[in-house]
């Protein structure tokens, strides 16, 4: 059973104070002590509520990835596995995997070593809006051949319900009271696997102008949001959802 669900926003090593810099800025948030291995990890820790925000500094690229909270990672990963996912690296209280499609995740237990506990256990306490703004959806990008098994994966899984989104190339996949939400994108032609973070905005283009007054640029305008770039070189989007509910 899947208990929590943190967002990762993943940008490269040498722009990662960047990049660190820029999202707590425009969250409200503060950053955690480095730690990993490397310092490639850090928390954003909102004034109250639990932290649901991380960075990652990655080899190169950039964009999001998902960790699941599970209760029992060997149990988890068995079943992520008979699902058709594949183990990339298994740490034992943790581990790695990819999708059917070839995405990386993570399942990982209340604390991982060296983790900055993010508070509750099953319930979620939601950080406050900040600016009008929540940083509540990782949205996955999926080649259209994929697309099925992906859904299909995903909410079996987390074990949530699919539903449809706004537009008929979305899928959501969404608990009740869960601060981040799990978006899947249908693509056109081209390759998938890649991912973003997304921020339900009151008023988008007030979030924008704050976003590009902390180093952002705008990148394209869909039909219900915005494409940002952040100082990071890192997509990610402004959505009309409600940042509220």
């Amino acid at each position: 059973m899947v208990r929590r669900v943190l967002a990762f926003v993943d940008r490269p090593c040498e722009r990662f104070e960047e990049a660190a810099a820029f999202w707590t800025a425009v969250t409200g948030t503060r950053l955690s002590p480095r730690r990993g291995d490397d310092g490639e990890f850090a928390t954003l820790l909102p004034e109250s509520g639990d932290a649901w925000v991380k960075i990652q500094a990655v080899g190169d690229g950039g964009g999001a990835h998902l960790d699941l909270e599970v209760g029992d990672v060997r149990a988890a990963v068995a079943r992520a596995e008979a699902l058709g996912a594949a183990v990339a690296a298994d740490h034992g209280d943790w581990a790695v995997l990819r999708s059917p499609e070839g995405r990386a995740f993570c399942l990982v237990s209340g604390e991982v070593p060296g983790e900055v506990p993010v508070g509750g256990t099953t319930s979620a306490r939601r950080p406050p809006v900040f600016a009008g703004t929540r940083l509540d959806q990782v949205c996955l990008d999926i080649a259209p051949g994929a697309y099925e098994e992906e859904v299909a994966f995903w909410a079996a899984l987390t074990g949530w319900s699919p539903r449809p989104g706004s537009l008929p190339e979305f899928t959501v996949l969404a608990a009740p009271g869960m601060p981040v939400r799990i978006l899947l994108q249908r693509l056109g032609e081209g390759p998938g696997r890649s991912a973003h973070v997304d921020l339900a905005c009151a008023d988008p283009e007030a979030a924008r102008a704050l976003h590009e007054r902390h180093g952002a640029a705008f990148v394209a305008r869909g039909r219900r949001w915005i494409v940002m770039r952040d100082p990071a070189g890192g997509i990610y989007c402004l959505t009309e959802r409600d940042p509220e509910t």
